[in-house]
């Protein structure tokens, strides 16, 4: 037996590492030691930490030579050493928060496109709500939008190679308005970085979206699709200096310029995420994409997900909302606002297990809002508190919603799990440790 020090708390630590971490209060807590390493670059989840910890487990670019380390502070910089070294394990350590919005909007904009122009031309008195604009040509008002916001896109997204770990140094290191894509790898790991939601400068209108039509827009800070063995942990996600209080609107809804802060979509699979903040947002965590027959094909079976020791503060809807997936929520602690719509979304064949979370709801928030029916899924929901009580969440929403009844029991029981703390002991261990910066 060894002792050593985990994230800021004394642990009796066996060989190997063990979740177990005694706080210097006496309070035990689960914030886990994993394989201990001088280098946090190169650590890895502890055993049974979720489902990145599943078969292979995940270990990121722990490997990585010296040739493949990495210390970038800029965004070209970044975007370089990710395309660096082939299929070679890589650590990549971002140093100070780097702005990957570039240029201005207008910079991205085709010669032609004309923000006017469009909202004339769509205005709901003119074109109508009945038709969306999918079959406009490229030389339209749309069709500009369109090769607009390809250029931004091309521009803000980051392809993450297999093999390969992130990680910011110290605690003011991140990314202003990047769209990290963890698409179609093996074995990613994504640490202590502070995500600023990138802004789509060319959303675009629906008029067939809702009675009254709707602003869509592209980007979620990171998005894991069709990708296996992905560890997020002490990441923070935000609107930052941007939220959707100070967005226009236009037809009447607001412009909305933000996707999501993390969608895990098309047959992904094993990823945890850990000890993060996701926080101001509205559509915030998207588990499967669709309800469709050809998107069911793809993530039946998969979307096998862990989320332990989060922090949901502020939030709208989606934290998260899933369909198909194996997903384990426990030990997280969610702190509604006073536009608080739902926190976990009930999906398509979802499997969704719940417990041992809290919840902090203000005065007319009612605990029934916190699990939303969208199609019959059974789910497990045990051992959660609310503002301090427990409280039997799917008897809560059945008496408050009762045009919404939900079934008990998700068919499954999760065992990837390091030590599960006391729901009444979440708000102070996850308050305190999660989020960028809090990485020790």
């Amino acid at each position: 037996m060894r002792r050593s020090k985990c994230h800021g708390r004394v642990s009796a630590v066996a060989v190997g590492c063990t979740a177990l971490v005694l706080a210097v209060t006496g309070t035990a807590s689960a914030q886990p030691c994993h394989q201990h390493t001088p280098d946090p670059a190169r650590q890895v989840p502890a055993a049974k930490d979720g489902w990145a910890s599943y078969g292979t487990g995940t270990s990121g670019g722990a490997k990585a030579d010296a040739a493949h380390v990495y210390t970038v502070t800029t965004w070209d910089a970044f975007k370089a050493a990710l395309a660096d070294g082939g299929d070679q394990p890589k650590i990549i350590k971002v140093k100070g928060t780097i702005d990957a919005d570039g240029p201005s909007c207008d910079s991205f904009a085709v010669p032609g496109y004309d923000f006017d122009t469009y909202l004339k031309t769509y205005a709901p008195e003119t074109w109508g709500r009945d038709k969306d604009l999918s079959a406009e040509p490229d030389d339209s008002p749309e069709g500009l939008r369109r090769a607009s916001q390809a250029r931004q896109d091309t521009y803000i997204k980051a392809y993450v190679p297999a093999d390969t770990t992130i990680i910011g140094v110290g605690k003011d290191a991140g990314f202003n308005g990047a769209s990290l894509q963890i698409k179609d790898v093996d074995n990613v790991i994504v640490r202590n970085l502070a995500f600023e939601s990138p802004l789509d400068c060319f959303p675009q209108w629906d008029p067939t979206d809702t009675a009254d039509g709707n602003w869509n827009s592209e980007y979620d800070s990171a998005v894991v699709y069709g990708s296996t063995h992905v560890w997020m942990d002490h990441n923070t996600f935000t609107d930052g200096d941007h939220p959707d209080s100070t967005l226009p609107h236009y037809y009447g809804r607001i412009y909305e310029q933000h996707d999501g802060e993390l969608d895990i979509v098309k047959g992904a699979d094993y990823v945890t995420a850990s000890w993060n903040v996701f926080a101001d947002h509205d559509k915030t965590i998207l588990i499967g994409n669709s309800d469709s027959a050809s998107t069911a094909a793809v993530d039946r079976g998969h979307l096998k997900a862990t989320f332990h020791h989060n922090l949901f503060s502020n939030l709208v809807e989606r934290a998260p909302r899933v369909r198909f997936g194996q997903v384990d929520s426990y030990n997280n602690h969610f702190v509604a606002g006073a536009d608080h719509g739902y926190s976990y979304g009930i999906g398509m064949e979802s499997q969704l297990v719940a417990e041992h979370n809290a919840f902090t709801l203000p005065s007319g928030v009612g605990a029934g809002t916190i699990l939303k029916k969208w199609n019959e899924a059974p789910v497990t929901a045990a051992d959660n508190y609310v503002n301090g009580r427990p409280t039997d969440l799917i008897a809560v929403h059945n008496a408050e919603v009762p045009a919404e009844i939900l079934q008990s029991g998700a068919g499954w029981t999760p065992t990837l799990r390091t030590r599960v703390d006391s729901p009444r002991a979440v708000p102070a261990l996850v308050d305190h440790g999660a989020g960028a910066g809090h990485l020790r």
